[in-house]
């Protein structure tokens, strides 16, 4: 059963319920507080900016009405980024997909003050939109910034970065395509490189077990620079599809 497509915002369940299979997920809905404000730009910015789950392929060339490069990136946040990215880089389409409802709506509130054309939003868990709606080789880029570290050993099954979500962005990059992680747990940078430098069709630019300097493309947040300042690592991971 799949949560009705009306439905946004806190009590709106961001993934298909299967009754009797509960499925390991990468996410906890910590939603926090949602505000009037992200409500209304649910009421009235979602129909513009919103891409509803079905669970069948997506047509992208109609919901952006043009054909252009795509980026993706997987668990947005607040929006900074995408927001950053999508705004010098008009020639591109980006979609954007996060779980959590009030970081939708502060991203949908910024997306109508600049008016932007550009970019497409789901409220919904990544990995059902890339198994289910999104091409194979759909992707020029993959983007994931500072996933849940999920830093107790007993919780490591559920980060996002594991052997099937590689082989999956393998197959929705296009070939040349790049793949584009960030984080700033060292325990979870090594994970990451462990998982996607054995990849087949991932190779890291930087050589195995290598990270480059932030890229331009990706801002520097609040939270990171208080973090650099205390002298806490951030790790940048750049991967090519090959092959």
């Amino acid at each position: 059963m799949t949560q009705p497509s009306d439905a946004h915002g806190p009590g709106a369940k961001p993934f298909t319920v299967e009754e009797g299979n509960r499925r390991i997920r990468s996410f906890v809905l910590r939603q926090g507080r949602f505000t009037t404000a992200q409500q209304r730009a649910f009421d009235e910015l979602w129909p513009r900016f919103g891409l509803e789950y079905t669970g069948q392929p997506r047509d992208f060339d109609a919901a952006f009405g043009r054909h252009a490069p795509r980026v993706l990136e997987i668990g947005f946040g607040n929006g900074e980024a995408l927001r950053h990215a999508s705004g010098g880089d008009r020639d591109r389409d980006y979609i954007g997909i996060e779980v959590h409802a009030p970081g939708v709506g502060r991203l949908l509130n910024a997306l109508g003050d600049d008016d932007s054309r550009n970019v497409r939003l789901y409220h919904h868990d990544a990995v059902e939109v890339l198994e289910n709606e999104v091409a194979d080789g759909a992707l020029q880029e993959v983007r994931i910034y500072f996933p849940d570290p999920w830093h107790k050993k007993r919780h490591n099954k559920r980060r996002l970065v594991q052997p099937g979500l590689a082989a999956l962005l393998v197959r929705k990059l296009a070939p040349g395509g790049l793949l584009h992680l960030a984080t700033d747990w060292e325990d979870y940078a090594g994970h990451m490189w462990d998982v996607l430098d054995a990849a087949p069709g991932l190779q890291n630019r930087a050589g195995p077990r290598g990270h480059v300097a932030r890229p331009e493309w990706r801002p520097l947040t609040h939270f990171e620079s208080r973090g650099l300042k205390l002298g806490h690592g951030v790790w940048d991971l750049l991967y090519d599809r090959v092959g």
